[in-house]
C-alpha cells in the first residue's frame, strides 16, 4: 500500500437529527491541529439529515469540508448501514485517517468499517499526535491497567482509524472558513439486509447530578471511603461549593456510586475549575480523565501518587479533612 494515495482526515458527526453530539465538535477542534500540522484537509462527515443551525456548529470548527451521505438504510442508526457508507466513501476518497466519537454507536460501527477495510482501529486515545517522518498519527492511550501510556500507531494500512471518548478534548471553535467544499453523496443500502430493527426508543431520565463532564467544582471520592454511610459528608462539601460528586471505579464496584459519576478513562472525562480528590490513589486510568484548573487532593498516605498530579496536596484523614473543609465554608457564609 502507498501511504502517499491517502490525504485529509475526516470526523464523523453523530446526531440524532436535531442536535450534534458534543464529540463530534470536540473532535473537530482537535483534529484541526492534526492537519494543520500534516498539511491536509478535514472533512466532517454527517449521515442522515442533520438541521442547519447545528450544521453551521460544525462549520465554525475549521473544516475545509463537509460530506453528507444520503440514502436509505438511515432511518434510525444500524451497524450495518453505517458501515458500508464509511467502507464505500473511504475506498473513494481514500482519507488518511478517520475519527469516530467513542460513543456506543461509534464504538460499535468503527471497528466493523476499519474489517471491511482491512485497516486497523484504535480506541480511547488520550492524545494524539502527527509524525511528520513517518505521516502516522500516533494514539497515545494508558495501558497495562493504566501502569504506561502507549504509543499506538498503523505504520502500513489506511486510513487510520480511531475511536475518542467524548469530553477527551476541548470544544473550541476557531470560526467557519471562507470557503468550504460540500459534497453530497448517495449511498443506499438495502432496509431488508439490516440486521437489527428499531422497535422503540425511551431516553435516559434526565437528572443533572449525573452530568457531571463540565461541573465547574466536584468533589471526587475515591477507595479511601470507609463506606456508604461516611458519604453524605462529601455530597454536603460539593453543595457548599456548588459543585456535583464523582467517584473512581472501586466506588462503582462497590455499588456505592452509580457508574454516570465515575470518573477517569473507563468513565466519564472532566473538566473542571476545581477537583477535589479524597482517598484517591492516583492511577493513570483516573487521573488521565481529569482536567482542572485547580487540583487539590487528601490522601492520608504521603507517597500516594495523586499527590505528582495535583496543584495542592493534603496529607491526614479524609474524613477529618472534609468535616473542616464544610465548617470552613458553613462559617464564611453565616
Amino acid at each position: 500500500m502507498q501511504k502517499s494515495g491517502y490525504k485529509n482526515m475526516w470526523v464523523y458527526i453523530e446526531h440524532d437529527g436535531q442536535t450534534a453530539t458534543p464529540v463530534g465538535l470536540e473532535l473537530c477542534c482537535e483534529i484541526r491541529k492534526l492537519c494543520d500540522a500534516a498539511g491536509d484537509r478535514l472533512y466532517a462527515v454527517i449521515l442522515g439529515d442533520l438541521c442547519e443551525t447545528e450544521v453551521e456548529k460544525v462549520k465554525g470548527c475549521g473544516i475545509d469540508g463537509l460530506i453528507f451521505v444520503s440514502g436509505t438504510g438511515y432511518e434510525f442508526f444500524n451497524t450495518d448501514a453505517w458501515a458500508n457508507a464509511f467502507a464505500v466513501l473511504s475506498r473513494k476518497y481514500k482519507p488518511s485517517a478517520i475519527f469516530v466519537g467513542g460513543t456506543i454507536n461509534g464504538r460499535d460501527f468503527a471497528p466493523r468499517f476499519a474489517v471491511q477495510l482491512d485497516t486497523g482501529c484504535t480506541s480511547d486515545a488520550m492524545e494524539l499526535a502527527y509524525d511528520p517522518e513517518t505521516g502516522d498519527i500516533q494514539f497515545i492511550e494508558p495501558a497495562v491497567g493504566g501502569k504506561i501510556m502507549a504509543v499506538i500507531t498503523v505504520p502500513v494500512m489506511r486510513p487510520q482509524i480511531g475511536t475518542i471518548r467524548p469530553g477527551t478534548f476541548r470544544y473550541a471553535p476557531t470560526g467557519a472558513k471562507e470557503n468550504i467544499e460540500v459534497i453530497h453523496e448517495e449511498i443506499s443500502y438495502d432496509p431488508d439486509a439490516i440486521r437489527c430493527r428499531h422497535i422503540d426508543f425511551l431516553p435516559d431520565e434526565a437528572d443533572p447530578e449525573m452530568d457531571i463532564a463540565h461541573a465547574d467544582c466536584i468533589v471526587c471520592v475515591g477507595n479511601g471511603l470507609k463506606d456508604s454511610e461516611h458519604l453524605e459528608r462529601y455530597r454536603m462539601l460539593a453543595k457548599l461549593l456548588n459543585g456535583k460528586l464523582g467517584c473512581t471505579r472501586p466506588l462503582y464496584d462497590r455499588g456505592i456510586l452509580p457508574y454516570k459519576l465515575q470518573i477517569g478513562q473507563s468513565g466519564v472525562m472532566v473538566k473542571t475549575k476545581l477537583y477535589i480528590s479524597f482517598g484517591v490513589s492516583g492511577a493513570v486510568n483516573h487521573t488521565a480523565g481529569v482536567d482542572a484548573e485547580v487540583f487539590v487532593a487528601v490522601d492520608r498516605n504521603p507517597d500516594a501518587q495523586i499527590f505528582r498530579y495535583c496543584d495542592y496536596g493534603i496529607v491526614g484523614d479524609m474524613d477529618e479533612i472534609c468535616d473542616e473543609m464544610i465548617e470552613q465554608l458553613q462559617a464564611g457564609k453565616a
